[in-house]
């Protein structure tokens, strides 16, 4: 067991952690299977009023570990668990973190602008950011790896197809918050692929993309009171 943590030590800390913070909502509900709406909110979910006329910002991070329920939560987990190994083998673990952590973010802005009215939560945008990593990392290499680059690319169609299926016919699935994830996912796998010394630029775009965002929100909640 300890030979898999220390092989995909980042991975397997981010499924500790949503674990725990999912320990922590169900003794904060009192509910194992579904999580109300009022504690999510008390416990950092994203909802535009709190973040845009009480400046709480830091639910762009909260939001990302907290689930609203035991099916919620497994699912990303065991997703993690397949994507994630995945993208910490190819990617240095900055670039990893930043990968991941700028794709919820961005994911979030996406599902704040589409749904600014409705609680927000979960690790799906972070982990179609992985997702979206790996695809720019076959692309970026697909002349060297082309019979896994076909597999994976073919692979990676199929389940994104299939989650977009699901995410139309279940009301609660975001589907905004998983396609921006996807998007920045894989800007970033491609660029670190090509030019893993560009993690710093990465970064400053994305910082740019996240303050564009939030202003967009702050003017789009305002004329929505108006």
């Amino acid at each position: 067991m300890l030979k898999h943590f220390y092989a995909y030590p980042l991975t397997y800390s981010l499924i500790l952690i949503n674990s725990l913070v999912y320990l922590l909502t169900i003794l904060w509900s009192g509910n194992i299977i579904d999580i109300d709406v009022q504690t999510s909110a008390d416990m950092g979910a994203l909802f535009a009023p709190y973040m845009v006329l009480d400046g709480q910002w830091w639910r762009l991070l909260t939001a990302m570990f907290l689930h609203g329920g035991m099916t919620h939560v497994l699912m990303n987990m065991f997703s993690l668990y397949l994507i994630g190994r995945g993208a910490e083998a190819y990617f240095s673990k900055s670039a990893y973190l930043s990968i991941y952590l700028f794709s919820g973010f961005l994911g979030s802005f996406a599902s704040l602008l589409m749904h600014d009215e409705s609680i927000g939560l979960g690790a799906s945008g972070a982990i179609f950011g992985l997702f979206g990593a790996l695809a720019g990392f076959f692309l970026a290499y697909k002349e060297q790896i082309q019979d896994h680059s076909k597999a994976f690319m073919k692979q990676f169609g199929i389940i994104i197809g299939i989650n977009l299926i699901i995410g139309l016919a279940i009301p609660q699935v975001d589907v905004s918050a998983h396609i921006g994830g996807l998007v920045i996912g894989f800007i970033g796998g491609f660029m670190l692929s090509k030019k893993p010394q560009w993690l710093w630029v990465y970064s400053l775009v994305m910082l740019a993309l996240m303050f564009l965002s939030s202003r967009i929100l702050i003017h789009q909640y305002y004329s929505f009171l108006v």
